[in-house]
Formats: structure tokens, sequence, C-alpha cells
């Protein structure tokens, strides 16, 4: 997947230089080392190319990263989460460019991980609504908890808002949009939305407000959201399109939204609008102004497709969940012991 815990991640190596390439495997080298991949490596690379840490990618990369790989493309050096990375035979992917000096590393973002997402998924097939204590037991080893693909909880902190946000006001002549809704489990069809609602102006300032939780799930029902308010907040923060995000935004669009943030156009997807409380159009007052436009992405992927792949290829993840979590158990052990083997040998 691509998730705000990859952004951040993407965010942190940006801060340790000036220009970022990232490198996106191939859904084949995924299968390979982790499991079945939940977007396609098209899907991926597209949305990678939306993070605004992102400076260029590298379609295809090799899974694991070489020191000619690094040369290839003249970087000094190479970052990944704290977290490790072994291949299909567990062996460590970065250990050459750790043997010459060329590896950073930066923190992996706490309470988010593609195991945790598709667990919550998963718990979708379920009819009633899960208090998500029985996360905890998604893909768990035989032996415990791997501390790396274990599920923890997200706690949002105002100083990850701020780094995440763009801090810019809107400027003289900015044309300032407003899009509404859930943008959960962020995903392509929401990125190929947000890249069309940026090209309705020269200079656009795009403002995304989110629904509380509690909204989405009276118009979405079942378990969504998937991705509580906070996990959403920073998902559509990190996208390059979007100038700012109003968290918890009512769900009419009514004109004290409007005059407030002095917008010019309010613009929504071809996805259903469904009526407000009252049973009105949420969107009547832009419209009643002439300033609301539909927009046509050419994506009709919803978070229901994806929610839909998960389920359909269920075992798989479930397996892929369990092989992983083993072999970093397996890894931890082998750690342990070399530590209390250097400690003897010290003795």
């Amino acid at each position: 997947m691509v998730h705000y815990g990859h952004s951040n991640q993407l965010r942190q190596a940006k801060a340790m230089g000036d220009y970022l390439i990232v490198g996106v495997h191939t859904d084949e080298e995924i299968s390979k080392h982790k499991g079945p991949p939940v977007f396609t490596q098209e899907e991926r690379y597209k949305m990678v190319r939306a993070i605004k840490w992102v400076d260029e990618i590298v379609e295809g990369a090799p899974y694991v990263t070489t020191l000619e790989t690094l040369d290839k493309y003249n970087c000094d050096s190479c970052v990944h989460g704290d977290d490790i990375t072994l291949t299909v035979d567990g062996k460590d992917t970065y250990e050459e460019v750790k043997r010459e000096g060329r590896y950073r590393e930066c923190k992996r973002t706490q309470g988010v991980s593609t195991t945790d997402l598709v667990g919550r998924m998963l718990l979708m097939t379920k009819a009633h609504h899960s208090n998500m204590v029985s996360l905890y037991d998604f893909g768990k080893g035989p032996k415990g908890n791997s501390p790396w693909t274990g599920v923890s909880q997200f706690l949002q902190t105002s100083q990850k808002i701020i780094q995440f946000a763009s801090g810019k006001e809107p400027q003289p002549g900015d044309t300032i949009i407003y899009v509404a809704g859930a943008f959960d489990l962020f995903h392509i069809g929401h990125v190929d939305f947000l890249e069309m609602v940026y090209k309705q102006a020269e200079k656009p300032y795009v403002i995304v407000g989110l629904h509380f939780d509690q909204e989405v799930n009276r118009y979405k029902g079942k378990n969504y959201p998937i991705m509580n308010i906070h996990e959403r907040t920073l998902s559509v923060l990190a996208c390059r399109y979007v100038s700012e995000v109003v968290i918890g935004a009512p769900y009419a669009v009514g004109k004290d939204l409007i005059d407030h943030f002095k917008v010019d156009l309010v613009c929504h997807g071809k996805t259903e609008v469904f009526p407000d409380k009252d049973e009105s159009d949420p969107y009547a007052e832009p419209k009643k102004r002439g300033i609301f436009r539909v927009i046509d992405s050419g994506n009709n992927l919803t978070t229901d497709d994806i929610v839909q792949r998960i389920i359909e290829n269920r075992l798989q993840f479930e397996a892929r969940n369990q092989k992983k979590e083993a072999k970093e158990i397996a890894v931890i052990e082998a750690m342990k012991r070399k530590e209390q083997e250097e400690k003897i040998g010290l003795r």
C-alpha cells in the first residue's frame, strides 16, 4: 500500500538532503519478497509521485539496494525506516550500503502499517461494528508479536500536523477551491480527483474538508471509515495538490463555510452525493451561487474497491502477515542470541 506512514518516512528522508529520489518496486518483486500488493505498481508509482516531498521516482527499483543502484542515480545515501527489511531468504536488504556507511535511518510511524490496515479491512467482512480489539490478533505469529509488524495505536499530535501542513496562506489572485469527503484509505482515485481539481485554475489553492468519523459512518455505514480522522488528515496533507485541510468539516457546504474561506469554486467527483441528515442537498448553497462543479477524473476507483481486493485475497493476505511476522521474530531472536554471545565473550 501507500499510506501516511510512508509519507512521514519520505518527509524525514527529504529533510536529510536536498533532492529525494524514491525507488518503487514492481508487483512481481513485492509478491516474491512480501506477499500480494494491495495497489498495482502503476497505482503506486502515481501515488508516490503525488507525495509532496518526492522529487523523482525510479520505477521498478530492485528490492535489494546496492551501491551500484545508489551510484546509478547519483545518490549520496539511502534512507529507510528503523524496522528491518528482509529478502525472501531472510537477509537484510541494506547490508551492502550499511557496510559502506551510505545508509541513513528515519523513524517509523507508530500505529500504521500495511499489515494493520489490511487487518482493519478484513474486519469489514463481519456484519457488526468492531471495537478494533480483534485487530491485535491479526497477523500474529506462532511466538507472539513482532514490534515492526504488530499493531499499535496511532497517536495524533499537533507537531505531526505542523510537520505535514504546508503553512501557506492563500495569496492574492489564487482561486480558492473547496472539496469535501471522507478520503478514506487515501488511494489513486483520490489522487486523480485532486489532481484534476488542482487543474481547474491557474493559481489553485485547494482546501479539503474532512468529515468526522461518525459523519462518515452515517453515510457510508458498515465499518467505515477504515482510517480515523487523524489518519485521514495526514494522508490528505501529504498530497502535493492540497494546500489546507478542514478537520471535521460540516457535511453541508453552507454559506458560513464559503464566506469564511472566500471559496471561489466547490467541486465534487462522480461518486454519489448522500443527502444530509434532514434529507437536504449538502451542495445546495454552492449550486445556488453558481460555483459548483462536478469533476470527472477518469478514475472510478473507490475505497469499497480497495476493500474488495483485500477480501478477495483474504487468505493470501493473512498468510502474508503471518509469514512476515514469523520471519521478523526469527531475526529478533537471532539478534538477541548474538547479543548474549557477545556479552558472554566479554566476560
